[in-house]
């Protein structure tokens, strides 16, 4: 089994990675598709018009995450990593003014976003919670094409088909030939008893198979560089985040405290915490407001992992860029194996698997510089995961913002917590990680439909919007 570091840690745009860059990725998807000739084109037709729904909890949150939006924008051509997000809106009143998407290299098509991209909440499809089906038409509108399309988490999208084969193989990743093909947790630390190498070294021995040294660390350093990015610029924000809950951003007046406080050397037990949960604030405040984001594993959690690598460098003083990319890789050998097993999908199986996943790899990412055997680091990784068990997505209005930006906060406060409890230890522990893994995925299973990010359960229906 192999998960590139560079599926899991993806550069693309906010709010969320499910419901905003996996949209946008579908449609770009379906633009190739019009293009190829994979599919059967009756003769001398033309595609003319396009047209898609949502379903699902992206029919539910969809307008909350910017799903349509990031539709329209995929439809013209735009994509999650490189799109400007200055840009964005000027590019959908176009399409909306116009009523015609106009991607580079494709004639342009009929497309009115009052009419033809519909949330429709009343046909969930059968494959995943996150749908959507994309339809082309000729100028008779008869249709010609149609294609289902599913948002698994973490910004990964795979046709119906392509779904189906998945579960049928358990294959959800790359079949690439790699030197350490761990599936799971038990294999992992196996591989690394008998080759004597730490889990960064055989994620590291893994990636050099198909890219060089070079390669690697030129796009570790370039993850890094984006999160410390987003990082900065969540903490010189200020004001109201959008999307009518009137949410203020906190991250700058919480940082200008701490840095009074750091700089007048007044005593602070809580000081680390403090810096923890600022710098994973920012990020999701960044994220919230539609910025430029990593998916750690996913833009809803986006932001423990980057701050727990802030932690690390503000706090530890052997740390440095080798150490950065040990660190990535190692958190993204657990969320490879997470997402192997059971889903990085809050959609799937609630925030478990958004912000408990992230937690769990931002744990094992730091024990491991800090240190850790290989057993110490996947002893981190499941008390972080552990201790996320049962965590439900009920965002509020559909927005990215209440729960889930102080969320990301404790994500990283218990990540560093558990990385801190395996290194006093000697990596002995009763529960597996893999134990751990299952029991999210079966708590996935059996938790209620309206507590998966559908915004119709828990605080999303308790707490009075304003």
């Amino acid at each position: 089994m192999f998960l590139s570091v560079f599926d899991v840690f993806k550069i693309g745009i906010g709010p969320s990675s499910s419901h905003t860059m996996g949209p946008m990725s579908a449609a770009n998807r379906f633009l190739d598709l019009i293009l190829s000739s994979d599919w059967p084109r009756p003769s001398g037709a033309h595609v003319a018009a396009v047209r898609m729904s949502l379903h699902g909890s992206l029919a539910y949150t969809g307008v909350g995450h910017g799903s349509d939006r990031a539709v329209i924008l995929g439809l013209m051509g735009e994509r999650p990593d490189s799109v400007d997000p200055d840009r964005m809106d000027a590019i959908i009143e176009e399409v909306e003014r116009t009523g015609r998407i106009t991607p580079p290299g494709h004639p342009g098509y009929a497309f009115q976003p009052k009419t033809d991209l519909i949330f429709d909440k009343k046909n969930p499809l059968p494959g995943h919670a996150n749908g959507m089906t994309f339809s082309a038409y000729d100028r008779d509108d008869r249709l010609l094409l149609k294609r289902i399309y599913y948002s698994v988490g973490g910004g990964f999208v795979v046709t119906d088909t392509e779904l189906e084969q998945m579960r049928a193989s358990k294959a959800r990743s790359s079949d690439k030939k790699v030197p350490f093909p761990f599936a799971s947790a038990k294999q992992m630390l196996e591989m690394a008893e008998r080759s004597g190498m730490t889990i960064a070294q055989m994620k590291r021995a893994n990636e050099e198979a198909t890219m060089s040294r070079e390669e690697l660390n030129a796009g570790l350093d370039r993850i890094w560089e984006a999160m410390k990015s987003c990082i900065d610029r969540g903490l010189k924000n200020e004001g109201i985040m959008p999307g009518g809950l009137k949410v203020r951003r906190r991250a700058r007046s919480i940082h200008d405290k701490l840095q009074e406080e750091w700089r007048s050397n007044k005593a602070n037990p809580l000081l680390a915490n403090d810096w923890l949960s600022v710098y994973a604030m920012a990020v999701n405040e960044e994220n919230a407001a539609g910025g430029r984001v990593v998916t750690s594993p996913t833009n809803g959690a986006a932001g423990v992992v980057p701050a727990t690598i802030r932690y690390y460098l503000h706090f530890h003083e052997d740390a440095d860029q080798d150490g950065i990319r040990d660190y990535l890789l190692t958190a993204a050998a657990v969320g490879g194996i997470i997402k192997h097993n059971a889903s990085i999908s809050g959609a799937e199986v609630g925030c478990q698997g958004e912000v408990g996943s992230a937690s769990a790899m931002a744990a094992a990412g730091l024990a491991a510089v800090m240190g850790g055997s290989p057993e110490q680091v996947e002893n981190a990784a499941e008390i972080a995961l552990e201790h996320h068990l049962g965590m439900t997505c009920d965002p509020i209005a559909g927005l990215v913002q209440v729960p889930c930006i102080e969320r990301n906060a404790l994500g990283a406060v218990k990540a560093v917590t558990a990385a801190s409890l395996a290194i006093k230890g000697d990596g002995t522990h009763f529960v597996p990680l893999d134990a751990c893994i299952e029991t999210m995925r079966q708590t996935g299973v059996d938790m209620n439909e309206k507590y998966k990010e559908t915004s119709t359960g828990g605080l999303a229906v308790n707490v009075v919007e304003c």
